[in-house]
Protein backbone atom coordinates (compact mmCIF):
# COMPACT_ATOMS: atom_id res chain seq x y z
CA UNK A 1 0.00 0.00 0.00
CA UNK A 2 1.47 3.68 -0.82
CA UNK A 3 1.31 6.58 1.31
CA UNK A 4 -1.00 8.48 -0.94
CA UNK A 5 -3.93 5.96 0.50
CA UNK A 6 -6.06 8.06 2.79
CA UNK A 7 -6.71 5.79 5.82
CA UNK A 8 -10.15 5.98 7.02
CA UNK A 9 -13.08 6.75 4.85
CA UNK A 10 -17.13 7.19 5.61
CA UNK A 11 -19.91 6.86 3.19
CA UNK A 12 -22.99 7.55 3.55
CA UNK A 13 -25.98 6.85 0.99
CA UNK A 14 -29.90 6.25 0.70
CA UNK A 15 -31.70 3.42 0.04
CA UNK A 16 -35.00 3.66 -1.50
CA UNK A 17 -35.75 0.10 -1.28
CA UNK A 18 -34.19 -3.51 0.23
CA UNK A 19 -33.48 -4.82 -3.46
CA UNK A 20 -29.55 -5.40 -4.54
CA UNK A 21 -28.35 -1.60 -4.33
CA UNK A 22 -26.00 -1.92 -7.28
CA UNK A 23 -26.97 1.39 -7.93
CA UNK A 24 -23.75 1.89 -5.04
CA UNK A 25 -21.06 0.13 -6.57
CA UNK A 26 -19.38 3.04 -7.62
CA UNK A 27 -18.73 4.41 -4.45
CA UNK A 28 -18.30 1.76 -2.48
CA UNK A 29 -15.70 0.86 -5.26
CA UNK A 30 -14.47 4.29 -5.02
CA UNK A 31 -14.48 4.18 -1.33
CA UNK A 32 -12.47 0.90 -0.50
CA UNK A 33 -9.61 1.91 -3.05
CA UNK A 34 -9.19 5.24 -1.46
CA UNK A 35 -9.50 3.71 2.33
CA UNK A 36 -5.93 1.79 4.19
CA UNK A 37 -7.31 0.96 7.47
CA UNK A 38 -11.47 1.92 8.07
CA UNK A 39 -14.48 2.12 5.70
CA UNK A 40 -17.75 2.79 7.07
CA UNK A 41 -20.60 2.33 5.29
CA UNK A 42 -23.60 4.22 6.33
CA UNK A 43 -27.21 3.20 4.58
CA UNK A 44 -30.45 5.57 5.22
CA UNK A 45 -33.81 4.64 4.31
CA UNK A 46 -37.34 4.88 6.10
CA UNK A 47 -37.55 1.18 5.90
CA UNK A 48 -35.29 0.99 8.75
CA UNK A 49 -37.59 3.13 10.60
CA UNK A 50 -38.78 1.40 14.06
CA UNK A 51 -41.94 -0.59 13.28
CA UNK A 52 -41.67 0.50 9.52
CA UNK A 53 -41.43 -3.06 8.55
CA UNK A 54 -41.35 -6.73 9.96
CA UNK A 55 -37.82 -7.60 10.79
CA UNK A 56 -37.88 -11.51 10.63
CA UNK A 57 -40.60 -10.87 7.43
CA UNK A 58 -37.57 -9.16 5.94
CA UNK A 59 -34.40 -11.32 6.87
CA UNK A 60 -33.48 -12.40 3.19
CA UNK A 61 -33.91 -8.92 1.54
CA UNK A 62 -31.68 -7.10 4.21
CA UNK A 63 -29.30 -10.02 4.31
CA UNK A 64 -29.06 -10.29 0.54
CA UNK A 65 -28.41 -6.41 0.80
CA UNK A 66 -25.92 -6.20 3.71
CA UNK A 67 -23.74 -9.42 1.84
CA UNK A 68 -23.98 -7.57 -1.29
CA UNK A 69 -22.11 -3.78 -0.05
CA UNK A 70 -19.61 -6.00 2.40
CA UNK A 71 -18.69 -8.20 -0.63
CA UNK A 72 -18.27 -5.23 -3.43
CA UNK A 73 -15.66 -3.71 -0.28
CA UNK A 74 -14.19 -7.13 0.92
CA UNK A 75 -13.48 -7.56 -2.90
CA UNK A 76 -11.71 -4.40 -3.47
CA UNK A 77 -9.91 -4.68 -0.20
CA UNK A 78 -8.51 -8.31 -1.19
CA UNK A 79 -7.32 -7.36 -4.87
CA UNK A 80 -5.58 -4.44 -2.64
CA UNK A 81 -3.95 -7.17 -0.56
CA UNK A 82 -5.29 -5.50 2.62
CA UNK A 83 -7.76 -8.21 4.12
CA UNK A 84 -7.25 -6.59 7.58
CA UNK A 85 -9.04 -3.41 6.41
CA UNK A 86 -11.84 -3.02 8.78
CA UNK A 87 -15.05 -2.31 7.38
CA UNK A 88 -18.48 -1.93 8.80
CA UNK A 89 -22.33 -1.80 6.96
CA UNK A 90 -24.33 0.53 9.14
CA UNK A 91 -28.36 0.83 8.55
CA UNK A 92 -30.04 3.95 10.01
CA UNK A 93 -33.57 5.27 9.41
CA UNK A 94 -35.08 9.05 9.23
CA UNK A 95 -35.89 9.36 12.35
CA UNK A 96 -34.17 10.97 15.35
CA UNK A 97 -33.89 7.66 17.04
CA UNK A 98 -31.36 6.53 14.59
CA UNK A 99 -29.38 9.72 14.47
CA UNK A 100 -26.41 9.08 13.77
CA UNK A 101 -23.39 9.08 17.01
CA UNK A 102 -21.05 12.26 16.60
CA UNK A 103 -18.14 10.12 16.51
CA UNK A 104 -19.43 8.23 13.67
CA UNK A 105 -16.77 9.90 11.34
CA UNK A 106 -13.77 9.09 14.19
CA UNK A 107 -10.71 8.23 12.03
CA UNK A 108 -12.10 9.10 8.64
CA UNK A 109 -10.62 12.09 6.90
CA UNK A 110 -13.13 12.10 3.85
CA UNK A 111 -17.12 10.93 2.82
CA UNK A 112 -17.66 9.86 0.06
CA UNK A 113 -21.59 10.31 -1.12
CA UNK A 114 -23.76 9.79 -4.60
CA UNK A 115 -23.98 12.52 -6.61
CA UNK A 116 -27.83 13.54 -6.56
CA UNK A 117 -28.35 11.91 -3.13
CA UNK A 118 -30.06 14.26 -0.57
CA UNK A 119 -30.04 12.55 2.69
CA UNK A 120 -32.80 13.71 4.45
CA UNK A 121 -31.81 12.46 7.86
CA UNK A 122 -29.45 14.88 10.36
CA UNK A 123 -25.96 14.36 10.36
CA UNK A 124 -23.62 14.78 13.12
CA UNK A 125 -22.16 18.71 12.20
CA UNK A 126 -18.76 16.77 12.70
CA UNK A 127 -18.92 15.42 9.59
CA UNK A 128 -19.50 18.98 7.96
CA UNK A 129 -15.82 19.47 9.10
CA UNK A 130 -14.41 16.55 6.25
CA UNK A 131 -13.96 16.88 2.81
CA UNK A 132 -17.03 15.51 0.97
CA UNK A 133 -16.53 13.49 -2.61
CA UNK A 134 -19.32 12.73 -4.83
CA UNK A 135 -19.53 9.88 -6.77
CA UNK A 136 -22.03 9.30 -9.91
CA UNK A 137 -24.27 6.63 -9.43
CA UNK A 138 -23.96 2.92 -11.50
CA UNK A 139 -27.14 1.07 -12.75
CA UNK A 140 -30.79 2.07 -11.67
CA UNK A 141 -31.30 -1.41 -10.41
CA UNK A 142 -31.89 -0.90 -6.39
CA UNK A 143 -33.57 2.38 -6.74
CA UNK A 144 -36.74 1.41 -7.09
CA UNK A 145 -39.76 3.13 -4.77
CA UNK A 146 -40.62 1.18 -1.53
CA UNK A 147 -43.84 -0.84 -1.97
CA UNK A 148 -46.07 -0.53 1.22
CA UNK A 149 -45.42 -3.45 3.43
CA UNK A 150 -48.08 -6.01 3.92
CA UNK A 151 -49.30 -6.82 7.79
CA UNK A 152 -48.41 -9.83 8.50
CA UNK A 153 -49.18 -11.58 11.67
CA UNK A 154 -45.77 -12.64 12.91
CA UNK A 155 -43.53 -10.93 15.53
CA UNK A 156 -41.49 -8.26 13.86
CA UNK A 157 -38.70 -8.86 16.29
CA UNK A 158 -38.15 -11.79 18.99
CA UNK A 159 -37.31 -10.54 22.22
CA UNK A 160 -33.93 -12.53 22.82
CA UNK A 161 -32.16 -14.37 20.05
CA UNK A 162 -28.38 -16.68 20.28
CA UNK A 163 -25.98 -16.81 17.44
CA UNK A 164 -22.29 -18.32 18.17
CA UNK A 165 -19.06 -18.55 16.65
CA UNK A 166 -15.25 -17.83 16.63
CA UNK A 167 -15.33 -14.99 15.54
CA UNK A 168 -11.19 -14.45 15.15
CA UNK A 169 -10.19 -11.35 13.29
CA UNK A 170 -13.99 -10.14 12.83
CA UNK A 171 -14.31 -10.12 9.65
CA UNK A 172 -17.27 -8.89 7.47
CA UNK A 173 -18.76 -12.83 7.11
CA UNK A 174 -19.30 -12.49 10.91
CA UNK A 175 -20.37 -9.37 10.90
CA UNK A 176 -23.25 -10.03 8.20
CA UNK A 177 -24.09 -12.46 10.67
CA UNK A 178 -23.89 -9.98 13.79
CA UNK A 179 -25.79 -7.69 12.18
CA UNK A 180 -28.75 -10.22 11.34
CA UNK A 181 -28.95 -11.32 14.80
CA UNK A 182 -28.84 -7.73 16.29
CA UNK A 183 -32.00 -6.87 12.78
CA UNK A 184 -34.26 -9.18 14.35
CA UNK A 185 -33.69 -8.54 17.84
CA UNK A 186 -35.88 -6.52 19.87
CA UNK A 187 -34.17 -7.01 23.89
CA UNK A 188 -31.42 -8.71 23.94
CA UNK A 189 -28.61 -10.65 21.64
CA UNK A 190 -26.73 -13.61 23.80
CA UNK A 191 -23.53 -14.49 21.53
CA UNK A 192 -21.37 -17.47 22.44
CA UNK A 193 -17.64 -16.68 21.85
CA UNK A 194 -15.40 -20.14 21.15
CA UNK A 195 -13.22 -20.71 23.92
CA UNK A 196 -9.35 -21.02 23.43
CA UNK A 197 -9.31 -23.99 24.72
CA UNK A 198 -11.58 -25.37 21.57
CA UNK A 199 -9.53 -24.20 18.99
CA UNK A 200 -6.11 -25.70 19.52
CA UNK A 201 -6.37 -27.71 15.93
CA UNK A 202 -6.99 -24.41 13.85
CA UNK A 203 -4.81 -23.66 11.26
CA UNK A 204 -2.43 -20.75 12.21
CA UNK A 205 -3.54 -21.09 15.62
CA UNK A 206 -0.96 -18.98 16.71
CA UNK A 207 -2.33 -16.40 15.04
CA UNK A 208 -5.68 -16.74 16.71
CA UNK A 209 -6.91 -13.28 18.77
CA UNK A 210 -7.27 -14.06 22.44
CA UNK A 211 -10.69 -14.93 24.27
CA UNK A 212 -10.94 -11.63 25.11
CA UNK A 213 -10.13 -9.53 22.38
CA UNK A 214 -12.37 -11.50 20.17
CA UNK A 215 -15.48 -11.13 22.78
CA UNK A 216 -14.25 -7.32 23.13
CA UNK A 217 -14.46 -7.03 19.05
CA UNK A 218 -18.14 -8.98 18.96
CA UNK A 219 -19.17 -6.43 21.76
CA UNK A 220 -18.04 -3.18 19.80
CA UNK A 221 -19.60 -4.20 16.40
CA UNK A 222 -23.13 -4.97 17.64
CA UNK A 223 -23.30 -1.68 20.23
CA UNK A 224 -21.81 0.15 16.63
CA UNK A 225 -24.66 -1.42 14.62
CA UNK A 226 -27.42 -0.83 16.60
CA UNK A 227 -26.78 0.32 19.81
CA UNK A 228 -30.10 0.14 22.52
CA UNK A 229 -30.27 -3.77 22.68
CA UNK A 230 -29.00 -5.66 25.56
CA UNK A 231 -25.49 -7.91 24.22
CA UNK A 232 -24.54 -10.85 26.27
CA UNK A 233 -20.99 -11.98 25.52
CA UNK A 234 -20.39 -15.69 27.11
CA UNK A 235 -17.64 -18.11 26.59
CA UNK A 236 -18.71 -21.74 25.28
CA UNK A 237 -16.84 -24.54 25.78
CA UNK A 238 -19.70 -26.68 23.81
CA UNK A 239 -22.12 -26.78 20.78
CA UNK A 240 -25.20 -25.87 22.85
CA UNK A 241 -23.67 -22.61 25.17
CA UNK A 242 -26.79 -20.98 26.94
CA UNK A 243 -28.95 -22.51 24.02
CA UNK A 244 -28.71 -25.93 25.90
CA UNK A 245 -30.51 -24.37 29.13
CA UNK A 246 -31.81 -20.91 28.92
CA UNK A 247 -35.91 -20.75 28.33
CA UNK A 248 -35.72 -17.21 27.63
CA UNK A 249 -34.07 -17.66 24.11
CA UNK A 250 -36.81 -17.42 21.05
CA UNK A 251 -34.23 -17.11 18.19
CA UNK A 252 -31.11 -18.84 16.86
CA UNK A 253 -29.36 -17.35 14.35
CA UNK A 254 -26.48 -19.82 12.10
CA UNK A 255 -24.43 -20.04 9.04
CA UNK A 256 -25.57 -22.42 6.42
CA UNK A 257 -22.46 -24.29 6.96
CA UNK A 258 -23.10 -24.61 10.64
CA UNK A 259 -26.77 -25.93 10.02
CA UNK A 260 -26.25 -29.23 11.68
CA UNK A 261 -25.33 -27.52 14.72
CA UNK A 262 -28.81 -25.91 14.96
CA UNK A 263 -29.93 -29.28 14.52
CA UNK A 264 -28.44 -30.74 17.50
CA UNK A 265 -29.44 -28.01 19.74
CA UNK A 266 -33.14 -28.16 19.02
CA UNK A 267 -32.50 -31.91 19.59
CA UNK A 268 -31.62 -31.27 22.53
CA UNK A 269 -33.68 -28.30 23.59
CA UNK A 270 -36.64 -30.99 23.07
CA UNK A 271 -35.25 -33.33 25.43
CA UNK A 272 -34.62 -30.92 27.94
CA UNK A 273 -38.76 -29.75 27.36
CA UNK A 274 -37.27 -26.15 26.34
CA UNK A 275 -39.03 -23.94 24.40
CA UNK A 276 -38.58 -24.64 20.45
CA UNK A 277 -36.14 -22.04 18.87
CA UNK A 278 -37.04 -19.97 15.22
CA UNK A 279 -33.82 -20.72 13.26
CA UNK A 280 -32.94 -18.34 11.21
CA UNK A 281 -30.44 -19.17 8.34
CA UNK A 282 -27.93 -16.71 6.50
CA UNK A 283 -27.69 -18.21 3.35
CA UNK A 284 -27.31 -15.61 0.28
CA UNK A 285 -25.71 -17.16 -2.18
CA UNK A 286 -28.20 -19.34 -3.69
CA UNK A 287 -28.71 -20.09 -7.89
CA UNK A 288 -32.48 -19.85 -6.81
CA UNK A 289 -32.01 -16.38 -6.07
CA UNK A 290 -33.99 -14.22 -8.23
CA UNK A 291 -32.34 -10.61 -7.28
CA UNK A 292 -28.76 -11.76 -7.13
CA UNK A 293 -26.66 -11.85 -10.70
CA UNK A 294 -24.89 -14.45 -12.76
CA UNK A 295 -22.05 -11.66 -11.80
CA UNK A 296 -22.79 -10.62 -8.30
CA UNK A 297 -22.86 -15.06 -7.82
CA UNK A 298 -19.63 -15.15 -9.03
CA UNK A 299 -17.87 -11.75 -7.03
CA UNK A 300 -19.30 -13.49 -3.93
CA UNK A 301 -17.51 -16.63 -4.50
CA UNK A 302 -14.45 -15.49 -5.24
CA UNK A 303 -14.42 -13.15 -2.27
CA UNK A 304 -12.97 -14.85 0.65
CA UNK A 305 -14.51 -13.68 3.66
CA UNK A 306 -12.89 -16.67 6.15
CA UNK A 307 -10.81 -15.90 9.39
CA UNK A 308 -8.49 -18.87 7.75
CA UNK A 309 -7.59 -17.04 5.05
CA UNK A 310 -6.77 -14.11 7.13
CA UNK A 311 -5.13 -15.91 9.58
CA UNK A 312 -2.72 -17.51 6.15
CA UNK A 313 -2.45 -13.83 5.00
CA UNK A 314 -1.09 -12.72 8.41
CA UNK A 315 1.59 -15.91 8.68
CA UNK A 316 2.59 -15.08 4.86
CA UNK A 317 3.33 -11.78 5.72
CA UNK A 318 5.05 -12.34 9.10
CA UNK A 319 7.65 -14.60 7.05
CA UNK A 320 8.44 -11.90 4.13
CA UNK A 321 9.08 -9.33 6.63
CA UNK A 322 10.96 -11.61 9.00
CA UNK A 323 13.44 -13.10 6.26
CA UNK A 324 15.00 -10.00 5.32
CA UNK A 325 16.06 -9.68 9.02
CA UNK A 326 16.84 -12.92 9.78
CA UNK A 327 19.48 -12.23 6.39
CA UNK A 328 20.33 -8.74 8.10
CA UNK A 329 21.04 -10.68 11.36
CA UNK A 330 23.20 -13.42 9.63
CA UNK A 331 25.45 -10.68 7.82
CA UNK A 332 25.83 -8.54 11.45
CA UNK A 333 26.26 -11.87 13.31
CA UNK A 334 23.31 -10.85 15.62
CA UNK A 335 21.09 -12.54 17.12
CA UNK A 336 17.36 -10.95 16.88
CA UNK A 337 14.60 -11.89 19.00
CA UNK A 338 11.20 -13.25 16.72
CA UNK A 339 9.49 -10.48 19.13
CA UNK A 340 10.92 -7.62 17.89
CA UNK A 341 10.10 -8.56 14.32
CA UNK A 342 7.29 -5.46 14.16
CA UNK A 343 4.49 -6.28 11.82
CA UNK A 344 2.85 -9.15 14.30
CA UNK A 345 3.33 -7.45 17.29
CA UNK A 346 1.89 -3.75 16.09
CA UNK A 347 -0.90 -5.33 14.53
CA UNK A 348 -1.77 -7.26 17.86
CA UNK A 349 -1.68 -4.25 19.71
Amino acid sequence: MTSSLTTGILVLASLPSLSTPQFLAPVIVSAANAASSRLRIVLFSQLFDPDAISHTQSWDDVQRLLTYVYVQATKIAQDKDNPLLQIDVLLKGLTAQEALPENIGEGCEVVYRVSGDAIVAALPPTLLELSHRYIAAGSNEGRTTPEASEKVNVLSMLPVVALGGTFDHLHAGHKILLSMAAWITSRKVIVGVTDDTLLKSKSNAHILESLDTRRTNVRDFLELFKPGLEYDIVTINDVYGPTGWDPDIQGLVVSRETINGAEMISAHREKEQLPKLSVFIIDVISHTSSNITEDDLSLMRQTKMSSTHIRNWIVMHEKQHYQPQIQQVDAESKPVERGQVGWISSQDA
